[in-house]
């Protein structure tokens, strides 16, 4: 019985780690994380995968309650310095994704109410030109992170991905269970640059 017991919360705690999907329209959104904020600090970043199974269409705006204002962002390169920027919304091309990823488009959330706590959550709504809105769970990863804690690695295709200019440490393979390691094609990547 005991047996049974922890195999049932076993299976419970797996399914809760798993990364969860939100869908609006043909559009899905999954991943989403915000850093965790250090000390006093007044502005965050949040991050997430946006899939598109449909026309072209533009997400426009995002609302959360952690922040006073609430902006979509990327980041641009003048000279040798790396500046954020407001962008007026980010194009979701037709059966296609964009990912919103650390160096790159972002949700900025700014005039923080309190720091953003490793493992919290909160509510963000997106919304989007055709398929209008959808609120997901943040979840807060450590300050840092580049990924999602819990992240589906499965998702992801590697099959094309340059890897050298990645940190050896951030990479977590050692996690995965040998079966899902099988259905990557590793056969490109180069995990021995830095």
């Amino acid at each position: 019985m005991k047996q049974l017991l922890l195999a049932a919360t076993l299976i419970l705690t797996a399914a809760s780690a798993q990364a969860a999907d939100w869908s609006v329209g043909s559009i899905t959104v999954s991943d989403p994380f915000a850093r965790a904020t250090a000390g006093k600090a007044k502005a965050g970043g949040g991050f997430l995968m946006i899939t598109n199974k449909g026309e072209a269409d533009r997400l426009v705006a995002a609302r959360a309650d952690v922040s006073a204002t609430t902006e979509l962002h990327t980041h641009i390169h003048e000279g040798n310095v790396m500046k954020m920027r407001q962008v007026e919304a980010i194009d979701v091309p037709a059966n296609g994704e964009v990912a919103l990823q650390p160096g790159g488009f972002h949700v900025m959330f700014m005039g923080l109410n309190g720091p953003l706590k490793k493992g919290e959550t909160f509510p963000l709504e997106l919304t989007f030109e055709k398929a209008g809105k959808v609120t997901v769970d943040v979840s807060i990863a450590s300050i840092g992170a580049k990924t999602a804690p819990n992240m589906d690695h499965s998702k992801m295709d590697h099959s094309e991905m340059d890897h050298s200019t990645m940190d050896k440490a951030d990479m977590k393979h050692d996690d995965m269970q040998q079966g899902d390691m099988e259905k990557h094609d590793h056969g490109k990547m180069d995990h021995s640059k830095n």
